[in-house]
């Protein structure tokens, strides 16, 4: 038998910030990881998708030159295998990266699976150090991520039929394809796609796409993704899939209660993530998951299940964490800081930036203005086009900005900030300074008196602060 301070399952974004963390405060850590350090985000999702979002971005970066600019260039073909090359080459140097921090942490990494055997046990299921227990003195940190939920019909082949995980890397650029989810990860995808030249049907059971996002968000996004060619269809389900020599053979029923057949090439089902905790022993510690798989934190400040000393973070909880790998790294930062002895400050979830990496791209923090109104603020809205700055002009991709506050002081300014929603190019990089302003509880008059750069994106932000404050140049 083995001890050690803190035992973390699982090495991906939540494991392995909790596991740095902690050892940074002088505990001892275990962590123990069956497949590779860095999770889905790193080899399957974050990094590798916005690597080859990346690459379509030069793709359409060709065509907006030839068409708008008058630069003749042209595209001849994609170099497949080169174009994987580099996204593999910058996931690896990302994992060796993780790997070295570890070791020099003096983090002990176990190559293996790893379950409970009680509510300070654990044992190691497999790999070089299988059978081996641990006694763990501080705490036990569940961290083993989720998997791509699926639907009845075909199964995933990591060719005709495939998931989130392995879209990156089926083989070569298909011609056609039906997405099935218009969440962000559907939405992303569906954007990859079209930049490489396929013909893409995106598929969103849901009256409008990015359901959880304010409505202007998905407004303007469905807008500009038609605008590309994609055939979005919002309110529709899936009836029926086949698959067959050249690919897969559908049945939609559209919003309007049609049934129409869609033929691609590939069926990529980016329907939803649940949790990953087969084998985890949970039981044998007193643990249970909700009816949807999660396991709810009793303690929310501390992110401790209902057995102490036993936390969890990442895609194993439940909303309002959000599964995103950045609130993964918070909230693992919260539990060894917690397993320490501290007492750090709660995650503020409301303040957790969310982006969609698509083109056009999508940013947003705080409340929806339909959220803002359901909990009972009296609220006053602003929004300006991207188009109304001149690098938005530039740019040439539309976006909006819309600001959420509350209703206000006597003068008739926007009160207490809200939520910040941005869609156009570049509002991933444009999102940071929102999360300070919700995150602070800055009102926008406090907005308004800093002072954005020229010509920039991001002057569009700071004219709606002004216009709410009062005090707009632009617009009144």
């Amino acid at each position: 038998m083995q001890e050690t301070d803190v035992f973390v399952i699982g090495g991906g974004t939540g494991g392995y910030s909790t596991a740095l963390r902690a050892a940074a405060l002088g505990l001892d850590v275990v962590l123990a990881e069956r497949d590779l350090v860095g999770g889905t985000c790193l080899h399957r999702g974050c990094v590798p998708s916005k690597a080859m979002l990346h690459a379509a971005e030069l793709v359409d970066g060709i065509a907006e030159a030839r068409e708008r600019w008058g630069v003749k260039a042209t595209l001849d073909s994609v170099d497949w295998s080169a174009l994987t090359a580099t996204r593999d080459d910058i996931v690896a140097r990302n994992h060796k990266g993780v790997e070295g921090q570890l070791s020099h942490a003096r983090v002990r990494v176990v190559r293996g699976s790893a379950s409970l055997t009680g509510p300070r046990g654990v044992r190691v299921d497999s790999g070089a150090e299988a059978g081996s227990e641990w006694t763990v003195r501080r705490g036990i940190v569940l961290a083993t991520g989720s998997r791509p939920r699926t639907l009845p019909g075909p199964a995933p082949d990591g060719e005709r039929v495939v998931t989130s995980d392995d879209a990156l890397f089926a083989p070569g650029l298909p011609t056609s394809v039906l997405v099935l989810g218009g969440g962000a990860i559907g939405v992303e995808y569906a954007s990859l796609h079209r930049s490489m030249g396929a013909e893409v049907t995106l598929v969103e059971a849901a009256d409008r796409l990015l359901p959880s996002e304010d409505a202007d968000v998905s407004r303007h996004l469905t807008r500009g993704l038609k605008k590309r060619g994609i055939d979005v269809q919002v309110g529709a389900r899936l009836e029926d899939a086949r698959t067959y020599e050249g690919g897969v053979r559908a049945t939609v029923r559209t919003a309007r209660g049609e049934f129409r057949v869609v033929e691609a090439e590939r069926l990529l089902v980016a329907v939803g993530r649940v949790p990953v905790t087969d084998g985890l022993g949970l039981a044998a510690a007193g643990l249970t998951t909700d009816a949807r798989g999660f396991i709810a934190p009793a303690d929310w400040a501390r992110l401790e299940t209902s057995v102490p000393g036993i936390h969890v973070v990442g895609d194993l909880l439940p909303p309002p964490s959000p599964g995103l790998a950045h609130a993964s790294f918070a909230e693992g930062l919260v539990v060894a800081e917690t397993l320490a002895g501290g007492t750090p400050r709660p995650v503020d979830y409301a303040a957790v930036p969310r982006v969609t990496y698509s083109s056009p791209q999508t940013a947003s923090v705080g409340l929806s203005e339909a959220e803002a109104r359901e909990r009972g603020h009296e609220v006053k809205v602003n929004s300006m086009p991207l188009t109304a700055v001149a690098k938005g002009m530039v740019h040439g991709q539309g976006g909006v900005v819309k600001v959420v506050t509350e209703a206000g002081t006597k003068d008739g300014s926007g009160g207490r900030v809200l939520g910040v929603h941005l869609v156009g190019p570049h509002v991933s990089e444009m999102i940071a300074e929102s999360q300070l302003i919700v995150g602070w509880d800055a009102e926008a008059a406090d907005v308004a008196q800093h002072i954005h750069p020229h010509p920039t994106l991001s002057e569009a932000v700071g004219e709606v602060f002004l216009s709410l404050a009062g005090r707009g140049l632009h617009q009144r």
